[in-house]
């Protein structure tokens, strides 16, 4: 025991003497009774949390495993650099020394990353304003700056940390960065390959030795990602076309000593290639044997595909749930001939037991109601498992688009073999859009655009918009509301008011306007999954106001009918999308049908539009592309169809090479009133853009455009059809979806406007 000048026995331990207190008993002190507690050093941390960390309070007995115990407790806080505990009499003096604590985070150097970025990583590993600090988290920050770098292919990155120490016992922390250049990929070699070209393979990666493009698609930068899922394409290509025994023997990664490039190798062993000789079925399949071959994809005699054999025991266990069986189990065993480099299959199945769904429970949606999840769900609780309507159900509420993420997880209900519990996991997005900004169109030149848009309001699943326009020849307000479940039974409602002023395209660009003013109230009725009609009614007021250069047709009808119309149509709809992309569509089909007809007020017409999409894949990069529209109108009860309601032809979204609305007929000043018939086709062969690998946001496209508007008098001839074509890219950028187009016309006519390049934001075909 030490003895003080002062006659008082007193005990010294630091971080050291805490792992040895108990080894050294000659520093031991006698158990006695604590008087009081008295706790020095601290400057920042409150007195409180040293008191609940210690395992004694006063009037306790106090010894030296207590001590120990309590030394560990309080640098277990991480709060303290030094911790030490002297004896006073009956008194415990807890001397602290605290660890400095972070005052600002700054980064020199950097250019690669946004600060905050940085700093949200550091963050991640305990390292930000406000949090002790001590030398190991400074090197933890330095690794995680360099992974970081990493990541992004950037091997020569040299970090070197800065602490400055501050008032009050606080650290200034600076990293200055030496970014180096970024470590490009030099070579991509595959080693192995005889049935198929080098060039071929290395056509499947993402990642390549950079083209022009590259400072855009970083294809050229190593990922382990990427090339991971690279290496899955090649495997996913071979065992495809019949190379059963296909493998990966290694893949080497090398990097130059200056750090700047590297070159990738991939040992590969291709195998013989196989033809499936017969597939059987073995084991318990309900009785349906017949229902199940059907579902079948190997067939006897074809290459072996291994897409083939998974699709089919998906289709077997799917089909097992369709009937309650969640926990079937299908194994596909192949028996290999490699003699004769056959392979025949043997599906062996075992539904195990039939179950049902005993609760659903719903995660992740912090802000959407969990009735706006639970409507779209048509597996029912207590029901029988289905895993078509569960599959179905993942997928319309993948389909609100208020989710980023949308995953179900079936759960056995432990005690209940027959029962189980489903899980569906969400991860909300931002459904809030807010635009202001400006857009610019050859066809209506400077626009200024305002809108706001929330597609769940409040998480309950409405939409709400309003937007505004005041382009050049079309200025627009409108407000816009939609409950999707104004019924338990799905039916939508939606109002829309709005006010309108346009002034159709002439060539003379005078300034008489149309003013239309309505509101409108629809409803959409889900007949089946796929397929919604729409009711609605309406009613609009048209203002025709003279100025410069109105085209005579208006003139004509506003002498004849007033130059104020009112109408009350109604009209019906109805709409099927199997696209598999709103934006970026590679399979799928949309189909459009609308009738709008005025039946009160001044005027009385029926309007008819019919749209047709088709798109076809032709392989993982091209697309084949169809768009076809129809439009009719007429007037009814005597009156001639109301020339402000004519179809337009003529420029993007229409037959490109041709200015926009130009097509069809005119009236004897010139002026382009469009007509009461339209017939438009377009066919496009999509690809990705050359340079940006697989990305489908950036695509070109080569089309051919056939169209043209007809007066209600004229009659529709095949001869009169205006024709170009051409090329276009398509991107969707940050600001929208934008595409170009340069078109030649094939078939023009004395008098038409060409107009070979054009863009617009948001437009597709």
């Amino acid at each position: 025991m030490k003895i003080n000048k002062n006659g008082l026995r007193g005990l010294t331990l630091s971080a050291l003497a805490a792992s040895l207190l108990t080894a050294l008993p000659a520093w031991a002190v006698d158990p006695f009774t604590l008087r009081d507690i008295r706790v020095e050093g601290l400057q920042r941390v409150e007195p409180g949390t040293v008191f609940a960390s210690l395992p004694f309070r006063i009037g306790d007995q106090y010894n030296d495993d207590k001590g120990s115990t309590a030394i560990r407790s309080l640098f277990g806080l991480g709060l303290f650099s030094d911790v030490r505990l002297q004896v006073i009499g009956d008194v415990l003096v807890v001397i602290l020394e605290e660890r400095p604590t972070v005052a600002d985070v700054t980064f020199s150097g950097i250019k690669e990353f946004d600060a905050e970025l940085l700093k949200k990583s550091l963050r991640d590993i305990g390292l930000t304003e406000g949090r002790p600090f001590d030398k190991a988290l400074a090197d933890r920050a330095e690794q995680e700056l360099k992974r970081q770098y990493i990541n992004r292919s950037m091997y020569a990155a040299q970090v070197v940390t800065t602490v400055t120490p501050g008032e009050r016992n606080r650290v200034n922390l600076n990293f200055s960065v030496t970014e180096g250049d970024v470590a490009k990929i030099r070579d991509i070699r595959i080693v192995g390959n005889q049935a198929f070209s080098e060039a071929t393979l290395r056509g499947l990666f993402d990642l390549d030795t950079g083209g022009w493009l590259s400072w855009y698609t970083k294809s050229n930068r190593y990922s382990r990602t990427k090339l991971n899922a690279d290496l899955e394409n090649l495997r996913s290509y071979y065992l495809t076309r019949g190379f059963l025994e296909f493998r990966i023997d290694s893949t080497q990664v090398a990097i130059a000593p200056e750090k700047d490039d590297m070159s990738i190798t991939i040992n590969i062993s291709e195998g013989a290639r196989y033809v499936v000789s017969k597939v059987e079925l073995e084991g318990e399949y309900l009785g349906k044997e017949a229902e199940f071959k059907t579902l079948v994809s190997l067939r006897a005699g074809e290459p072996y595909n291994a897409e083939d054999v998974t699709t089919t025991v998906k289709a077997f266990t799917d089909y097992f749930g369709a009937f309650g069986y969640a926990f079937a189990q299908v194994e596909a065993t192949p028996e290999i001939d490699r003699v004769n480099n056959r392979v025949a299959f043997v599906l062996r199945a075992q539904p195990a037991r039939r179950v049902y769904v005993r609760r659903i429970n719903i995660e992740g949606n912090n802000r959407t109601r969990d009735e706006v999840i639970r409507r779209e769900f048509r597996q029912l609780e207590s029901a029988w498992y289905d895993s078509d309507r569960i599959r179905l159900s993942r997928d319309r509420v993948d389909r609100l688009g208020y989710f980023t993420e949308v995953g179900i997880d079936t759960q056995p209900v432990p005690g209940s073999p027959d029962q189980v519990d489903l899980t569906l996991s969400v991860a909300e997005k931002p459904t809030g859009n807010l635009t202001l900004g400006a857009g610019y169109s050859q066809a209506e030149g400077l626009s200024v655009v305002a809108g706001i848009k929330q597609e769940n309001v409040f998480g309950s699943g409405n939409y709400l918009g309003v937007d505004v326009n005041t382009s050049k020849f079309n200025r627009q307000f409108v407000l816009s509301t939609t409950d999707p479940y104004y019924t338990t039974d799905g039916i939508s409602r939606t109002f829309d008011l709005y006010y309108k002023t346009t002034t159709p395209y002439n060539e003379q660009g005078g300034d008489y306007r149309l003013v239309t003013p309505g509101v409108s109230v629809r409803f959409g009725v889900p007949f089946t999954e796929k397929d919604t009609v729409f009711f609605g009614i309406g009613a609009e007021q048209t203002r025709i106001e003279p100025g410069t250069s109105i085209p005579a047709a208006y003139l004509a009808y506003a002498n004849e009918f007033g130059y104020t119309s009112t109408s009350i149509p109604l009209t019906v709809g109805w709409s099927r999308d199997t696209r598999d992309s709103a934006l970026v569509p590679n399979d799928g089909r949309l189909q459009r049908f609308n009738s709008e007809v005025g039946v009160a007020g001044d005027t009385r017409y029926a309007k008819l539009s019919y749209q047709y999409q088709q798109y076809i894949p032709l392989n993982k990069q091209y697309t084949l592309a169809f768009n076809g529209e129809l439009g009719w109108g007429a007037g009814l009860g005597g009156r001639p169809f109301p020339v402000f309601k004519n179809f337009y032809a003529g420029g993007l979204g229409s037959v490109r090479g041709f200015e926009q609305g130009t097509l069809g007929p005119r009236d004897i000043t010139g002026s382009f009133i469009g007509g009461s018939r339209k017939l438009g086709l377009n066919a496009e062969i999509i690809a990705p853009f050359p340079g940006a690998g697989n990305d489908r946001t950036l695509r070109v496209f080569g089309f051919f455009d056939v169209g043209n508007v007809y007066g209600e008098n004229d009659k529709v001839s095949l001869a009169d059809m205006r024709s170009s074509v051409g090329v276009g890219l398509s991107w969707i950028s940050p600001i929208g979806p934008l595409r170009f187009a340069y078109a030649t016309p094939v078939r023009e006519f004395a008098g038409d406007r060409i107009q070979k390049f054009q863009f617009q934001i948001g437009t597709s075909f």
